[in-house]
């Protein structure tokens, strides 16, 4: 079964050449001396079938066992891995971007470097680049985590992703997607954003399609995610909810605030002034905690309409001093005259 919707975007510094390679595998790896090897032989192996160009993109997230040394090994014997070595485990976003940053291809497919992915799906993904999708995310229909703690949280997770970014997809979590290169051009990504690129790709109109793949499991060790990583999503899911409604009109999130705040203050006041004038109550004796709580939302209304006016200045200041658009355009058909 799959579904395709709307969506666009990361950042890619390297650029793609004429002789360079089609097609970019990103992998971030933190701790798999145990697989790395077995990792590479598939994908070796899988993409030696295409006919286009291709490259590996190794990212080592700051691995402790023996990871940098199989990469080297790995490095020494094919000039198509790139090897990126970060000075310290940042996590997978940073180690994403860090790929997404060096790759050269024009399609870039990312996976984890644990053998959950099955490697020997990328032509399923590479297919689907080629019917003219712009980001094609895998779906793990049957799940092989824990029910309580990774299966249960990411259905929700994923419900309120859906339904916050407007993108239909099952499955935000997986990192086993693949990008044209376009797509990934203006996205820059913090936290735990990387499960988001689809929803943030939905600001430039990207097509999108799922499809769905194996979860094989974990071929040895540990995971390194828990529950806790739920309420770091959540935090996440919030910012990409404003980025998506509000980045370029900020007020309007806040002047709703600011309404709501001002407007039960204003009633509460004329409540206050009514029973002053005709009824001569003493407000602060008979109505004081009411009294109170008109003039805290009266103050609270003014703070958010300010912080809504400066998120104006900083949105014009972010587009317009780095001459970015509010567009974004597929293509241009003209005739010069």
């Amino acid at each position: 079964m799959k579904t395709s919707f709307q969506a666009s975007p990361s950042r890619c510094d390297a650029e793609p050449s004429v002789d360079g390679p089609a097609i970019s595998v990103v992998v971030p790896l933190h701790n798999e001396a145990r697989t790395l090897e077995e990792l590479y032989q598939r994908i070796k192996n899988t993409l030696e079938k295409q006919e286009k160009k291709w490259e590996l993109v190794l990212v080592n997230d700051g691995s402790t066992d023996g990871t940098t040394g199989i990469l080297d090994s790995i490095y020494e014997r094919d000039s198509r891995v790139t090897v990126v070595q970060l000075r310290r485990n940042f996590g997978q976003t940073a180690a994403l971007m860090a790929g997404f940053d060096h790759a050269r291809g024009e399609v870039v497919v990312t996976m984890d470097g644990d053998l959950q992915h099955a490697p020997e799906e990328i032509p399923n993904f590479l297919s689907k680049i080629q019917e003219g999708y712009d980001l094609v995310s895998g779906w793990r229909v049957s799940r092989s985590d824990a029910l309580l703690t990774r299966t249960i949280p990411s259905h929700i997770a994923n419900w309120l992703m859906a339904r916050v970014s407007g993108v239909q997809l099952h499955d935000f979590g997986t990192t086993f997607k693949a990008y044209r290169r376009e797509v990934l051009a203006d996205i820059r990504l913090y936290g735990e954003l990387h499960r988001f690129v689809p929803a943030l790709s939905s600001l430039s109109g990207a097509r999108i399609v799922e499809i769905p793949i194996q979860d094989m499991g974990r071929y040895s060790g540990k995971s390194h995610y828990g529950l806790s990583r739920t309420f770091r999503v959540m935090f996440d899911l919030l910012t990409v909810g404003f980025l998506l409604r509000y980045m370029t009109r900020p007020l309007h999130f806040f002047g709703k605030l600011f309404l709501l705040c001002s407007g039960g203050s204003f009633l509460m006041g004329m409540f206050l002034l009514f029973r002053k004038v005709f009824s001569g109550v003493h407000i602060f004796q008979e109505h004081g905690p009411l009294a109170l709580l008109a003039s805290v939302l009266m103050l609270a209304g003014v703070q958010f309409l300010a912080i809504g006016l400066l998120g104006e200045i900083l949105a014009r200041v972010y587009f317009e001093s780095q001459d970015k658009k509010i567009y974004s355009v597929r293509r241009i058909l003209r005739r010069e005259v």
